[in-house]
Order: structure tokens, then C-alpha cells, then sequence
């Protein structure tokens, strides 16, 4: 028991002497750690320090910098309106210096404008003192004197201006007259023509005189049914292998000269057979006339027409003016409306299309009220064709007004297919006609003594009484009559009017 209650007394003393020691470890461990953790907190302060005062410091001198430049900025800013104050001192001192400056120069015109009225006042009473002595030795008053002096100066004017615009015409006549040579020659040049004279009678040869016979049928029957048939005058005389056929309709004769070569060709000659051949060679003509519209139009380039006008073109072809090929005449014409309009610079394809239709209105299919320009007109006007290409048609016999370049082009270019020798054949009584006319209506002005047409129909000489015209008058005369034959006669090409006025002193010896 004794050795029990020992060993239970050595465990408690044990057992606290290992709690105190324990105990007491654990506290000097304990303290240690706070020591330690006292000693990083105090070097995590000092460093925490550090940085905010190095950022602090970065800072401070980041705003004393902003400062600095700011006040650089304001220095700066006060120095310009230190200058600009300095400026506006000197510019206001020198604005007044310029007010004292205009007062003064002010001041002194206006003792110089009180001066020059005084001086006006003066010259006024001289003048009206002057005036006075004038009109009392002239006899004339101020408004008198005027109006003879304005009356001098308008005739001394008009004289000038006579002389002036006469010298400015002549320069022009002379430059337009040859460079419209220059080029009416050129485009002549470049246009290869043919000479065509047509009758309106068509000669058909034939092998045998027998043939008329069987032509002429029992009774007549076979010939009366011919001209029936193609409304065509059938001539069977003595000519020896030759029968005539006779009408003003190109195409009437055509059609009756291919049935007569089908027929004799044939040898079935027969009122039935007749009218048979005459159908179908109506239709061969049509097919031809289209064909040959087309073909015109393929050889001068020209696209876009309308059916109706190819098939009118193509009919040109049996129609003559004045003896000349219609047809020929257009293509003629069309080839000088393109070369003339190259060479003033205008559009060469428009020109050779208008030059082209320009006498479409001589092919009707019916016979119209209108002159063949108008009709032409209309007809391109219903075929769509442009109003400059309209225009050109209607008005290259002036029978309408000339609204485009294209008109006059036409209207020239169509008189020179017309006139050139040969082209076209005229009667005689009309020719000689036409010469009258032109003498007569010169001879209608007042101071006319003779008048002679010359180089046929294309001059006209006027002589005037010396002592009934003068020399400005001849000029205005040559002009009346010039445009009085422009408006009331017809004529190829162009007439000049030569007025001459001549002086003759004779004397005697005695």
C-alpha cells in the first residue's frame, strides 16, 4: 500500500513537474513567435513606409513638374497678352494719330470746297457772260446750237458707219466666198457623177417586124389589152424592128417593157396570157424596187430606215427631174452632203442620210396638194426620222424655215447635182422664161435703164442712171433685187446681181 500511495505521490509530482515544464516551454516557444512575428511586422512596417514614402515622393514630383509646366503655360499666356495689350496700345495711338490726322486733312477740304464754289460761282457768271455774247453774235440759241451740233454728229456718224460696215462686209465676202469655194470645189472633187438623160419614151427591140402582129392581136385586141393592163401607150409604126412605149410613169414603162420581152419570148400572146405576165412582173418591179432601196442604203452606210422609206428610195429609181435619174441625183447628192458637212466639222452621217431622202417627196403613191419638199417632210416626220433630218427636207427649196446646219448643206449640195453640165435638161421656152423674168423685175426699180441676164441666168447686170442714183444706193439696189429674186422666182443655184452706175462728161472741141 505504502509502495502504491508512493508511486501514486511520484506520478502527481511527476506528472505536474512535466505540466510546468511543458507549460513553461510552450511559453518561451509562445514568446519567441511573437518576438519574431513582432520583428517581421516591424520590418514589413519600415518597408510599407518606404514604399509610400517613394510613391510619395513620385507624386510630389510628378505635381511639381504639372505645376511647373502650368505655370510655364500661364507665363507664356501672360506674355502674349502682354504683347497683344502693347499691340492694341500702339494700334489705338496710331488710329488716333490718323483720326487727327483725316480731321485735319477734313478741316482743309472744306476750306478748299468753300474756295472752288466761289470759283464755280465765278466760271457760272463767266459762262452765262460768254453764252450770251455767243448767241447774240451767232443769232442762235443754246438749245439751237445743240440740236445743229447733235444733226452733224449723226450724219458724220452714219457716214462712218456705212463705211465701216461696208469695209467689215467686203473682208467677209471676200473670206466666205473662198472658203466657201474651197470646199464646194473639194467636195465636187471627191464625188465621181454619171450623166443621165431620160426620155419618156422607152424604145423595145424586137427580131422581126411579125412579131408586131401577133403584139397588135385580131382586131386590136392584144395591144388595147397591153395598155390596159400596164396603163402604158403602145406605138407600133414603120420603125423597122422597134416598137415604142410611151409614158411619164418610169415604172408603168418598166413593167410593160419586161411583160413584152416575157411574152415574145414566150410566143403565147393572149388577153389572159397578157394580164398573167403583167401581174407577176408588177410583182417583180416591187421585189426590185425593195431590193434596190436596200442595196442604196447598204452602199452609203445608212441604217435604221423605216421599210416605207427604203421602198420609196428604191422607187427613185424610175423617176427622173428634169431628165436626171432621181435616184442617181440622191446617192449624188447624199455623197456631197457627207464630204461637205467632214469638212465644216458636222456629223457626216446625218448629212448623207438627209441628202439621201431630200427628194422623197417626188415618189408619191398618190398625188399630193403639196410642193414635193413638204410632202417629203411629212413623210420623214411619219417615219420617225429626226426633226434636223425633217427640216433639211422640207426646207432645201426654202419653202420652210432653216432651223439646222443639215438645211443649208442640202439645199447647196442638191444644186450642185442639179446644175453641173449635164445633169439635167430644160426646156428652151422655159429657160428663156426664166431669163425675161430676171430682166423684168430688175427693171421694175425706180433709176433702171437697161438690164441684160448673162451666163446663162447666173448674172444679172443692172445699169442705173447716173443721175438718178448714187453711189451708197447701187449697193442697197443690188441688194433689194437680190432679194427679191430670192423670194419670188425659182432657180438652180445662185444669181449674182452686178449694179452698175457709170458717169460720163463729154465735151466738144471747138
Amino acid at each position: 500500500m505504502a509502495t502504491i500511495a508512493i508511486s501514486v505521490v511520484c506520478f502527481i509530482v511527476g506528472g505536474g513537474l512535466a505540466y510546468w515544464f511543458f507549460r513553461y516551454g510552450l511559453k518561451n516557444k509562445y514568446n519567441s513567435i511573437i518576438k519574431e512575428a513582432e520583428t517581421e511586422a516591424e520590418v514589413i512596417k519600415k518597408n510599407k513606409l518606404l514604399e509610400v514614402k517613394e510613391k510619395f515622393l513620385n507624386k510630389k514630383a510628378d505635381l511639381e513638374k504639372e505645376v511647373a509646366v502650368r505655370n510655364q503655360k500661364i507665363q507664356q499666356a501672360e506674355n502674349k497678352l502682354k504683347q497683344r495689350e502693347l499691340m492694341l496700345n500702339q494700334k489705338q495711338e496710331e488710329v488716333q494719330r490718323k483720326r487727327n490726322e483725316a480731321e485735319a486733312i477734313k478741316e482743309n477740304l472744306e476750306a478748299q470746297i468753300v474756295i472752288i464754289d466761289k470759283k464755280k460761282e465765278e466760271l457760272d457768271k463767266l459762262h452765262s457772260q460768254e453764252r450770251e455774247k455767243l448767241e447774240a453774235l451767232s443769232g442762235l440759241s443754246a438749245e439751237e446750237a445743240k440740236e445743229r451740233l447733235v444733226e452733224s454728229l449723226k450724219e458724220e456718224a452714219k457716214t462712218q458707219a456705212a463705211s465701216y460696215i461696208n469695209d467689215i462686209m467686203e473682208e467677209a465676202k471676200l473670206t466666205a466666198n473662198k472658203e466657201a469655194k474651197r470646199i464646194v470645189i473639194q467636195s465636187i472633187q471627191r464625188v465621181a457623177t454619171e450623166t443621165a438623160i431620160e426620155n419618156s419614151v422607152t424604145v423595145f427591140h424586137i427580131d422581126s417586124d411579125e412579131i408586131k402582129g401577133r403584139i397588135i392581136g385580131r382586131e386590136g385586141r392584144n395591144i388595147r389589152a397591153l395598155e390596159a393592163a400596164t396603163g402604158v401607150e403602145i406605138v407600133v409604126d414603120d420603125t423597122p424592128e422597134a416598137i415604142v412605149l410611151s409614158a411619164f410613169d418610169p415604172v408603168r414603162r418598166e413593167i410593160a417593157r419586161l411583160a413584152l420581152h416575157q411574152l415574145v419570148t414566150d410566143g403565147r400572146i393572149h388577153p389572159a396570157r397578157i394580164e398573167e405576165v403583167v401581174a407577176k412582173v408588177k410583182k417583180q418591179v416591187e421585189e426590185e424596187v425593195i431590193e434596190t432601196g436596200k442595196r442604196t442604203t447598204i452602199d452609203l452606210g445608212i441604217h435604221g430606215l423605216h421599210p416605207e422609206l427604203i421602198r420609196i428610195i428604191g422607187k427613185m429609181k424610175y423617176r427622173s427631174s428634169y431628165g436626171q435619174n432621181l435616184l442617181q441625183h440622191a446617192r449624188e447628192t447624199a455623197n456631197l452632203c457627207a464630204v461637205m458637212a467632214s469638212e465644216l466639222g458636222l456629223n457626216p452621217k446625218k448629212a448623207k442620210r438627209a441628202g439621201l431622202l431630200h427628194d422623197i417627196g417626188k415618189v408619191p403613191d398618190e398625188e399630193p396638194e403639196l410642193p414635193h419638199a413638204l410632202y417629203g417632210m411629212k413623210l420623214a416626220e411619219k417615219y420617225k426620222e429626226k426633226a434636223d433630218i425633217c427640216n433639211a427636207i422640207g426646207a432645201h427649196h426654202e419653202e420652210v424655215e432653216m432651223t439646222s446646219l443639215l438645211a443649208p448643206i442640202v439645199q447647196i449640195c442638191d444644186a450642185i447635182s442639179g446644175a453641173r453640165p449635164g445633169a439635167r435638161r430644160e426646156i428652151v421656152e422655159a429657160y428663156i422664161k426664166r431669163l425675161n423674168d430676171l430682166e423684168q423685175l430688175a427693171m421694175s426699180y425706180p433709176g433702171v435703164t437697161k438690164t441684160y441676164a448673162i451666163q446663162a441666168g447666173r448674172e444679172l447686170r443692172v445699169i442705173v442712171g447716173a443721175d438718178k442714183i448714187d453711189d451708197k444706193q447701187t449697193e442697197s439696189l443690188s441688194t433689194e433685187i437680190a432679194k427679191k429674186i430670192q423670194d419670188e422666182m425659182t432657180y438652180p443655184g445662185q444669181v449674182k446681181i452686178t449694179v452698175i452706175r457709170e458717169t460720163r462728161a463729154v465735151s466738144f472741141a471747138k
